[in-house]
């Protein structure tokens, strides 16, 4: 079955960096648009950044310019470089895999929380 496992949450002080990675499991990994959402308390889940299977990124404004979105097809993983990082950046963070073709296909990690605090 479809697996999504997150890595590299934790708790970093304001304007540091910190590295987010998805391995994806049982997809064909390139043909998938895949991207991190986030979801802080009494907030509704948002999209932070998006890359498909071309390479082509999608970021939210409130990113824009600090967080990075990459991909690794060879090795089914996406990254997610994060610098200048703010307080309110604090959120779970969500690996998702959406298919390109049949966009139902639709798969999520687990989680992982970043806080940003000093």
């Amino acid at each position: 079955q479809v697996q999504l496992v997150e890595s590299g949450g934790g708790l970093v002080q304001p304007g540091g960096p910190l590295i987010l990675s998805c391995a994806a499991s049982r997809i064909i990994f390139s043909l998938y648009t895949m991207g991190w959402y986030r979801q802080a308390p009494v907030k509704q889940r948002e999209l932070v950044a998006a890359i498909t299977g071309g390479g082509s990124t999608n970021y939210a404004d409130s990113v824009k310019g600090r967080f990075t979105i990459s991909r690794d097809n060879a090795k089914n993983t996406i990254y997610l470089q994060m610098n200048s990082l703010k307080p309110e950046d604090t959120a779970v963070y969500y690996c998702n895999a959406r298919e390109l073709i049949v966009s139902s296909r639709n798969y999520w990690g687990q989680g992982t929380q970043v806080t940003v605090s000093s």
